[in-house]
């Protein structure tokens, strides 16, 4: 069972970048020559999770057992319940873990739906990318939270807890494997769609954003926004300002993009489904295309 994660001052941040700062290039290369993986990153609340998306409904594929996953998902905030690989593995389904029992705390929702395990928009995304250059190493690191808003995720002091643990877990994951930061898929937004957080949603996501990339020493982060725009059935009019929020910081941004979500296939107010799961995986991976550097 994983420890609770310690607390990091920002002096303990700052010996970690200097540390990851020496994996987070371009131009790294595997000990046998060849190139080291292209890392893609993976967080946001229950949609980046895959919360409703069984493991039993992931069709197979060859491609898992070449492209690297590594993963830390649960409740609010982190702790020893979550699920999580506990190092390197290969791509695939994730097993649920051992949420406490809703009620028992003021947040507690479980990673996966189902008691075999789920996946999120990750697997597929991953997929398509090597379909499209099968000869190119990859590697996925996903740290996503259930109902977290943008407050888990604050990067400044009170650092967010689920903003620390990414980092955290970013950083041995990229000390473990050395790999080339490439993307950040954010699937988030549906706890902030409320009448207090929505105006400020924008701004907090720049934020966010810039202190990604600095504390991941990847500033050629390509940075992919989503969120379930079904969130609430229609019924929820704050919707609407977090779509245009992503949109405004995505208009700014030539890194980033905005992922629309419209069409995915929905199990309920809340979460995309396993198809609908699948597809966004995929449009993720399309829209990654246009924005990416050439790689060294």
């Amino acid at each position: 069972m994983a420890m609770h994660p310690p607390h990091k001052t920002r002096a303990h941040w700052a010996l970690g970048i200097a540390a990851l700062a020496t994996v987070a290039c371009g131009s790294l290369e595997r000990r046998d020559g060849g190139p080291a993986p292209d890392a893609f990153f993976f967080a946001g609340q229950s949609n980046a999770v895959g919360f409703d998306s069984g493991a039993s409904d992931l069709p197979p594929s060859g491609l898992d057992a070449s492209i690297a996953l590594w993963w830390r998902c649960g409740d609010p905030p982190p702790d020893d319940a979550d699920s999580q690989s506990g190092g390197w593995t290969h791509l695939g389904p994730q097993w649920r873990g051992e949420p406490k029992a809703k009620g028992s705390e003021p947040r507690q929702y479980g990673n996966f739906a189902h008691p075999e395990g789920g996946y999120g928009p990750e697997v597929s995304m991953m997929r398509a990318l090597a379909t499209k250059d099968p000869t190119r190493p990859l590697g996925a690191i996903k740290v996503a939270f259930s109902g977290t808003s943008l407050d888990d995720w604050n990067p400044v002091d009170p650092v967010g807890a689920c903003y620390r643990v990414f980092v955290d877990e970013a950083r041995r994951a990229l000390t473990e494997k050395p790999m080339a930061p490439r993307a950040l898929a954010w699937i988030q937004g549906e706890s902030d769609a409320n009448a207090e957080d929505a105006p400020r949603y924008a701004a907090r996501l720049r934020r966010l954003i810039a202190s990604l990339r600095r504390d991941l020493a990847a500033p050629d982060l390509v940075v992919l926004l989503a969120v379930n725009t079904r969130f609430g059935m229609g019924k929820n009019p704050y919707v609407a300002d977090i779509v245009d929020a992503q949109r405004e910081v995505a208009a700014a941004d030539p890194l980033c993009t905005y992922v629309d979500t419209a069409r995915a296939t929905i199990a309920n107010g809340a979460h995309f489904d396993a198809q609908g799961t699948r597809d966004v995986g995929r449009w993720l991976a399309d829209a990654y295309a246009p924005l990416t550097v050439p790689v060294q």
